[in-house]
């Protein structure tokens, strides 16, 4: 009989595969514009709201990732964690909702119209990331969305244009996530269990930094990388690392 385990890893390597094999020319597309950005001394901006935050997170500073991705961090969209307390999942589950909070977040980065949003939504639905993507199509901004097809098309937007992120990306990366995003059954509970969503995210965003770095090369552009300092080699790479945050903070001085 095949374990829980066994079945947890199956689904999640059969969803990465599909990925793979569906979305390349999209992960291919998305990477040009973040390279276009790069080139130009621009950013790529990552964001995204819940479990989406993390995919953003991830896109710098992380070993093996590059200058130029700029990760837009709200302290409210990622303390979901906290149950009770200050900035806990009842506060997180509010105001994600609410129409003109993504508006007041993008007035404190001074956005260029020839950066590159990145947002990452499993369900593309609600309003802060909607009023993103909104005002980075008003800019004129490359807007990339990382979301759930099969959720997204099912459910209904909660915000007042009645868009969904695919509806206004200019690339859409498509993760193929079914609508419950946990599919594992245990005999004798109700719901499912065994999420994906985040694994295959996180994977798409180091599938599009990677790709970007290659393309920047490939223009005879050196990119900026990120190393681990856990290594024989700590000191070199922690002045690898500074050097990394120099350029960055060069870029966003310019501004």
């Amino acid at each position: 009989m095949t374990s829980l385990i066994d079945r947890y890893f199956s689904t999640l390597a059969e969803r990465l595969e599909r990925v793979r094999a569906t979305q390349a020319a999209s992960i291919e597309k998305a990477a040009e514009l973040c390279a276009k950005s790069i080139a130009a001394e621009k950013l790529v901006f990552t964001f995204g709201t819940g479990h989406g935050a993390l995919p953003a997170l991830e896109s710098f500073p992380r070993t093996g990732t590059i200058v130029g991705f700029r990760p837009i961090v709200e302290s409210t969209m990622i303390s979901f964690h906290h149950v009770w307390g200050d900035m806990g999942a009842r506060q997180y589950r509010f105001i994600h909702a609410q129409e003109g909070y993504g508006r007041a977040i993008l007035r404190s980065h001074q956005l260029d119209p020839a950066d590159t949003m990145i947002l990452f939504s499993h369900s593309g639905i609600n309003a802060v990331i909607l009023d993103i993507a909104l005002e980075c199509k008003e800019r004129g901004i490359a807007l990339i969305g990382v979301t759930s097809l099969p959720h997204s098309s099912a459910t209904k937007s909660r915000h007042s244009s009645g868009k969904r992120l695919f509806e206004v990306a200019d690339v859409v990366i498509d993760t193929g996530i079914p609508l419950a995003d946990a599919s594992l059954k245990i005999d004798g509970l109700d719901s499912p269990v065994g999420a994906s969503s985040t694994s295959v995210t996180i994977a798409v965003a180091h599938a599009i930094v990677s790709a970007t770095a290659e393309k920047l090369v490939q223009q005879g552009i050196q990119p900026h990388v990120m190393v681990s300092p856990n290594t024989a080699g700590k000191e070199a790479a922690n002045r690898q690392n500074d050097e990394n945050y120099e350029q960055l903070w060069r870029r966003l001085k310019a501004r």
